[in-house]
């Protein structure tokens, strides 16, 4: 059966849609790209925040258009799976998180295999560029932020072992990925829950002798876990790259408590200058919230001034979302909508100025790149350096190369000029 694909949200949910598509061409599937083509659509939702689900739904209606069988799992499946039944009668399944085990049967019946093919996690169908991948090395969060629905939707943290995260970046690279990104809500916990303490420095060393793997990145990076023990496996290995994401949300001490964050911006002001000192190329990225409930106008000076102060090189930032169910939704909204958006605006003006300088800091330099685009009818090539993760955030490296280049391969560039969020420059 010709069966069409749509993955929304985060990369940690595309790892499970390549899970999903491996199974399916496991099972004589055609995977089609175009949904007019399509027999069949399965849709792997989010339902993480309101205009995730909004997008969610939207698409749910848009492929009813092209198919009889339309078939519902994700966030938003695991969430609202009883709605989605009632409210969309179009929609052919349902299937929430906690029934994949049972997908393999449902897909069975309802795309009329001749049999079950199991659901194996390592036997993925990499969707994006062959040379760069994902591995999720655990499910689920145990933080319990005030503002987060992923507990409810994902439960507790379940890490996978040591043995099966190294066995999953082997088979990725035996596919001929040389990136592997490893992901979870929190990297920095793993471990924790199966071997009763944190086990991503252990986790790093393993990795160093799997072959063909050029960079190993880490993201979601909780600030209070980030143990000297975990910065020096990193600073010991030949792959993983020195690239910080730690999402901090705020910088108010206060707020931080009533998010129920960890640590204090005291703490992340000593992290970050421990890793610039033991890595002085490194690059740092974090997340921001701005209008969380009895945000006041001087909190937001504090956070001004926190950001002005770390210069973090990647920073995305959001107004707070009340998501229903979560403890923040029961605070009152006393941030007006507008001075949100008027902050968030504030603060994305004097970040992007940040960037720039921090780019232009690099300006003379060479980097590694790894090379990921060729633009038609020109000498001009797209790629990321270590400082660039693979998820659309960050910026790139836009350069010109006198010789062709293999896309997927990796090539030392002369910086030479830089914008707000891209480096340009020559290929050496």
């Amino acid at each position: 059966m010709k069966v069409g694909f749509v993955s929304l949200g985060c990369s940690k949910n595309l790892v499970d849609s390549e899970e999903i598509m491996g199974m399916l061409k496991a099972a004589g599937h055609v995977l089609v790209g175009d949904p007019r083509k399509a027999e069949a659509i399965i849709i792997n939702t989010c339902g993480f925040i309101n205009p995730a689900k909004e997008e969610s739904i939207s698409t749910i209606f848009e492929m009813t258009r092209y198919a009889q069988k339309i078939i519902v799992v994700g966030c938003l499946a695991q969430r609202y799976e009883q709605e989605l039944r009632e409210q969309i009668p179009e929609i052919s399944a349902v299937v929430p998180i906690r029934d994949y085990d049972k997908l393999p049967q449902i897909l069975k019946e309802l795309l009329e295999q001749d049999q079950v093919v199991p659901y194996c996690k390592a036997d993925r169908t990499v969707s994006g560029n062959p040379w760069s991948a994902y591995v999720k090395i655990s499910d689920g969060c145990s933080n319990h932020c005030a503002f987060c629905a992923i507990p409810l939707i994902r439960g507790e943290q379940v890490s996978k072992t040591i043995e099966d995260v190294k066995e999953e970046v082997q088979f990725l690279a035996d596919k001929g990925a040389v990136e592997i990104t490893l992901i979870a809500q929190d990297t920095t916990k793993f471990g924790l829950d199966n071997y009763g303490q944190l086990k991503m420095a252990e986790l790093l060393r393993a990795l160093e002798d799997v072959e063909n793997v050029h960079w190993i990145r880490l993201l979601y990076m909780y600030p209070d876990e980030i143990e000297p023990e975990l910065l020096q496996a990193m600073k010991e290995s030949t792959k993983v790259v020195p690239y910080f994401d730690i999402p901090m949300q705020h910088a108010n001490n206060r707020l931080l408590k009533k998010m129920n964050r960890r640590g204090t911006k005291e703490d992340v002001l000593a992290l970050t200058k421990t890793i610039r000192e033991m890595f002085p190329q490194s690059v740092l990225r974090t997340t921001i919230i701005v209008g969380f409930p009895t945000e006041t106008d001087e909190d937001f000076e504090e956070l001004i001034d926190f950001i002005q102060e770390v210069r973090w090189d990647r920073l995305g930032a959001f107004v707070f979302s009340q998501e229903e169910d979560t403890p923040a939704a029961n605070l009152e909204m006393d941030v007006d909508e507008q001075v949100a958006q008027a902050r968030l605006d504030r603060l994305m003006s004097i970040q992007k100025q940040i960037s720039l300088e921090n780019n232009k800091q690099r300006i003379g330099s060479t980097l590694e790149v790894l090379v990921e685009e060729k633009e038609a009818f020109a000498n001009r090539y797209h790629g990321r350096s270590f400082g660039d993760a693979p998820d659309d955030v960050d910026g790139a490296v836009i350069f010109t190369s006198e010789k062709p280049i293999e896309l997927g391969t990796f090539v030392n560039v002369k910086i030479t000029d830089a914008t707000q969020y891209d480096l340009i420059g020559i290929c050496e």
